[in-house]
């Protein structure tokens, strides 16, 4: 049978080969491709370095105003913006099949959302979704996260249908319920946004 020369191999490129599975090395934290990510975080995190610095450069600009400037208080100030962004630092939210992980400046949490015990609402100055499993694992995200992120919602959602199934998740259908009625509501306002019948 005549031997047909690849057209990759005149070009010098490697022979062409089907596609296989991607092998995942040690290091890779999450087994399941198809992990979905605050798609708003680096924004947000933009938001909180420039509301800091601002801050910062107001209180020295006031201090020189009133010709009290001094290293101590250059240090007090810059002290006072260090702990802003510190409060403001935006936790980075990653869920991919049974977990959900949330990375700030303090550390990594992580929480099997496939084995859920609990999902409570805390409400205050900030709404809080604090989300705890079978291990005792426990993890908090601002509802309004989710709303933000469809693809966040719907695979805890899935995850947290899992949990109820196996009948784990024994407190939690009133918040859940409430973070799915804002996100229909919040797409429900993008269509019509879209479609120029607000």
């Amino acid at each position: 049978m005549e031997r047909r020369d690849d057209p990759r191999e005149a070009l010098g490129l490697p022979p062409h080969r089907a596609p296989g599975p991607v092998p995942h090395t040690s290091a890779d934290p999450s087994p399941s491709p198809e992990v979905a990510h605050d798609l708003h975080w680096a924004r947000d995190l933009r938001s909180a370095v420039r509301c800091s610095a601002l801050l910062l450069a107001l209180l020295l600009l006031i201090d020189h105003a009133a010709g009290t400037l001094t290293g101590p208080r250059v240090l007090l100030w810059t002290g006072l913006a260090a702990l802003l962004l510190l409060v403001l630092y935006p936790a980075r939210v990653a869920v991919g099949e049974g977990w959900l992980s949330t990375r700030g400046l303090l550390g990594t949490r992580r929480v099997r959302t496939d084995h859920l015990v609990s999902v409570r609402c805390l409400d205050g100055v900030g709404q809080r979704l604090v989300l705890r499993d079978t291990s005792g694992a426990r993890v908090e995200i601002d509802p309004r996260l989710l709303v933000a992120n469809p693809a966040l919602w719907h695979r805890l959602d899935d995850d947290a249908r899992t949990s109820a199934l196996r009948g784990s998740l024994v407190c939690g259908a009133t918040a859940l319920r409430r973070v799915s009625e804002r996100v229909d509501d919040e797409a429900a306002r993008a269509v019509f946004k879209v479609s120029g019948l607000d």
